[in-house]
């Protein structure tokens, strides 16, 4: 159920991107940081369940950033299925001053059967200050190759669907909560401080229903398409779904909120309980200036953050950057 905003809508800034990664809570996730040498120049998370430790969302010193969704394909996808953060790590650990571009990592991974046996995602890979490509398992050819990004004054929301796909009323939601924060800042000349936490806020947009406290609340997994945050849930039907059930909301599962937020707020076992884990607000400067801000809300040590600790805030500039 992740969201990825990307913006060049703002005058101040080459390219604005918001996520958040949903995932069942108890996952284990190491925090973003600097990987270790020799791809030292590469920030971002890492999944630390699986042995390639891929990563859903990162940016080089070079100017390289990669995002990657995921959804639930018809069939099953067998557990030793090819990691999908594997590709995000690829593309960012290229060697740093690789001549090889964006089309080229594309054409690589779409015609040299490097989308076999990866269950479903939507990779969006490139270069700041260039078009981004957007790829799928389900990209047939390099010419079908979707990008994003090329002129100035675009807003583009992508969720666990396929681009485009208007009947999610989280992406629609927030593609207009971006734009408007855009219009605000210029309008009100607020601090990046400020900028960002409004757009923390945009990530926060938590739109489920509630019934009184006196009930619990169910709801069907399809529901989670309209909101952009997405609470813990828990109860059976979360524990009887995959992630990419969840992720995809196709499940005919039933969830329940109240329960899932009672075990988060009180520290119980997470297991079985999903929602959005962790944040994230990179803003990448006219003068390639870089601020990448990651917000975790959960993570598999302390099962519950506190404000004081869950936020890590990175700079740096691009190397070799050009104003496009």
């Amino acid at each position: 159920m992740c969201i990825a905003l990307f913006s060049t809508a703002h005058p101040e800034y080459a390219l604005i991107l918001i996520n958040n990664r949903d995932e069942f809570l108890a996952r284990p996730t190491a925090p973003a940081n600097w990987w270790l040498s020799p791809n030292d120049n590469v920030l971002g998370g890492r999944d630390l369940q699986r042995k390639e430790q891929g990563t859903w969302l990162g940016i080089t010193k070079q100017g390289r950033i990669a995002v990657l969704t995921n959804f639930r394909e018809a069939g099953v996808i067998k557990p030793e299925a090819r990691s999908r953060g594997a590709m995000v790590n690829a593309f960012l650990t290229q060697p740093p001053h690789s001549s090889n571009g964006t089309e080229e990592f594309v054409h690589d991974l779409v015609e040299d059967e490097g989308l076999k046996g990866v269950g479903g995602f939507i990779l969006v890979c490139g270069k700041v200050g260039e078009p981004l490509a957007v790829i799928s398992n389900r990209t047939p050819n390099v010419e079908d190759t979707t990008w994003i990004a090329k002129d100035k004054g675009e807003t583009i929301g992508l969720s666990n669907a396929a681009l485009g796909n208007r009947s999610w009323p989280k992406v629609i939601r927030g593609e207009a909560l971006l734009s408007s924060a855009i219009k605000q800042n210029l309008s009100e000349q607020t601090s990046q401080v400020s900028f960002t936490e409004h757009l923390f806020r945009i990530l926060g947009d938590d739109t489920l229903p509630r019934k009184p406290k006196d009930y619990s609340w169910d709801s069907s997994v399809q529901e989670l398409r309209k909101s952009i945050f997405i609470p813990a849930i828990g109860g059976e039907g979360a524990e009887r779904s995959r992630a990419e059930d969840l992720a995809a909301a196709k499940s005919d599962q039933h969830v329940n909120v109240e329960n899932g937020i009672k075990a988060a707020e009180t520290k119980h076992d997470l297991d079985g309980v999903y929602g959005t884990q962790k944040q994230t607000v990179v803003l990448v400067g006219r003068r390639g200036r870089v601020t990448f801000v990651e917000r975790t809300l959960y993570d598999a040590t302390s099962k519950a953050t506190v404000a004081s600790d869950r936020d890590r805030a990175f700079q740096f500039d691009i190397e070799g950057w050009k104003d496009p």
